[in-house]
């Protein structure tokens, strides 16, 4: 069996030189900013919106929130090492979307669906925007 590294590919150079063209761009890196809110807030909504009692879907946000932090904070300086890193903070949007309904106990309250239906909407379009940089100045 054959394996082959990215590093003998022949247009290696060109790619990053793109990727680094994308990531420097004010959008990009608008994104990667309103990213790392989004997932800060996200780990502390559970004592901003006040359902910390909630102990499943505190720790759960704690969690997801400094999770998506890790996934989205180093696409701006390393996008083409990184990259696929945001297709995993698009699964956690979508995870924040619906764990109200998933995690066991009684934690789908009013307030906890709005927080996470909102926080995870936010992340989930600026994981989506961030996931479709690569392919934006490609198609320009």
């Amino acid at each position: 069996m054959t394996t082959h590294s990215i590093e003998h590919h022949p247009d290696l150079a060109e790619m990053r030189t793109r990727f680094e063209r994308v990531t420097s761009t004010p959008a990009a890196q608008a994104v990667e900013a309103l990213a790392l809110i989004t997932g800060l807030y996200l780990a502390a909504s559970p004592w901003i919106a006040g359902f910390s009692v909630l102990g499943a879907l505190a720790v759960n946000n704690l969690i997801t929130g400094l999770a998506y932090c890790v996934c989205m904070s180093g696409l701006g300086s390393a996008y083409e090492r990184t990259h696929a890193m945001a297709w995993t903070a698009v699964g956690l949007g979508a995870w924040t979307i619906v764990a109200p309904w998933v995690i066991a106990g009684n934690v789908d309250t009013t307030r906890t669906v709005v927080n996470n239906v909102i926080t995870g909407a936010v992340a989930l379009c600026l994981a989506l925007a961030m996931a479709g940089m690569a392919g934006r100045e490609r198609t320009a």
